[in-house]
């Protein structure tokens, strides 16, 4: 197996890293804004940013990261980041008047092109196949 498909931070994992690394970024700075100028306003909904930016920057240390203990945390951040999006997407398309502001996640991910959308999914589909991969080598060296 080449080392690109045992790696999350190789190959397509790269892109990966460096769009999550954008989106932490991006997510940070909005949600600093909201918490530190207007968190009266909406609470919940700047909260769940902030929430959102943390759930990004564990996700990208993560995958940068390497090593089974890093892997796992990476699943897991991932796969709340895709429940977060859900959940508060399809809240916020409900009863608009749940978050008065936006928040990374509302109407799925909107006001960011719907990328919190599509990277959870594209995240765990990639640590799916590194881990195929990484079981397939040890079988190959058993």
């Amino acid at each position: 197996m080449s080392d690109d498909l045992r790696s999350t931070s190789s190959g397509i994992g790269r892109v990966l890293i460096a769009v999550y690394g954008i989106l932490a970024l991006a997510a940070l700075g909005r949600s600093a804004y909201q918490v530190i100028t207007k968190f009266d306003e909406a609470p919940v909904a700047y909260a769940l940013s902030a929430l959102a930016a943390v759930v990004y920057v564990i996700a990208t240390i993560a995958l940068v990261a390497r090593g089974a203990v890093w892997f796992r945390i990476a699943l897991i951040a991932i796969a709340f980041e895709l429940a977060g999006v859900l959940i508060v997407g399809t809240l916020s398309i409900i009863d608009p008047a749940l978050f008065p502001d936006d928040t990374v996640w509302s109407q799925f991910g909107r006001g960011y092109a719907f990328i919190p959308l599509i990277l959870p999914v594209l995240g765990l589909l990639w640590l799916r196949r590194v881990a195929r991969a990484r079981r397939g080598a040890r079988e190959v060296v058993a």
